[in-house]
């Protein structure tokens, strides 16, 4: 296995427009893009950080996981995610070590790349995005 690397840090926002004002600011340059992602619940904005992102999250519903995040613990950052080379892989790897996995197969996150989580009692009360970079150009 390679050593992952910081993919981006997620934050959990309110108000996406206010955050993403405030991280322009902040970071002296525009936002890299804009998503909803539907199966889970969020539009998502993303800012270039180095060689990771700073990921802005707002629920589109209050049942989806950031909704309930938010409502249980107001804004703040959300999870932490790195890069894997192979997904699959990692689950299983994690799954045999007892690691305890939110998601036991891969779903389609931002971007387009796969994602699953490790849920935070495995990782010192920090939620842990695994995810693999898509191999197919985007359209």
């Amino acid at each position: 296995m390679s050593h992952p690397r910081v993919a981006h840090v997620g934050i959990a926002v309110t108000d996406l427009d206010a955050a993403t004002e405030a991280y322009r600011a902040l970071l002296g340059h525009p936002e890299h893009d804009r998503e909803t992602v539907e199966e889970q619940g969020v539009e998502v904005v993303h800012f270039e950080a180095g060689d990771a992102m700073l990921e802005l999250l707002q629920p589109t519903r209050p049942d989806s996981p950031v909704g309930r995040f938010l409502q249980k613990r107001g804004e703040g950052i959300h999870h932490v995610a790195v890069w894997v080379d192979d997904l699959r892989a990692e689950l299983a790897r994690l799954g045999a070590l007892g690691v305890t996995l939110i998601d036991k197969v891969p779903r389609v996150g931002a971007g387009g790349h796969l994602v699953a989580f490790v849920h935070p009692r495995s990782t010192r009360g920090v939620l842990v995005e695994l995810t693999e970079k898509r191999k197919d150009p985007a359209p």
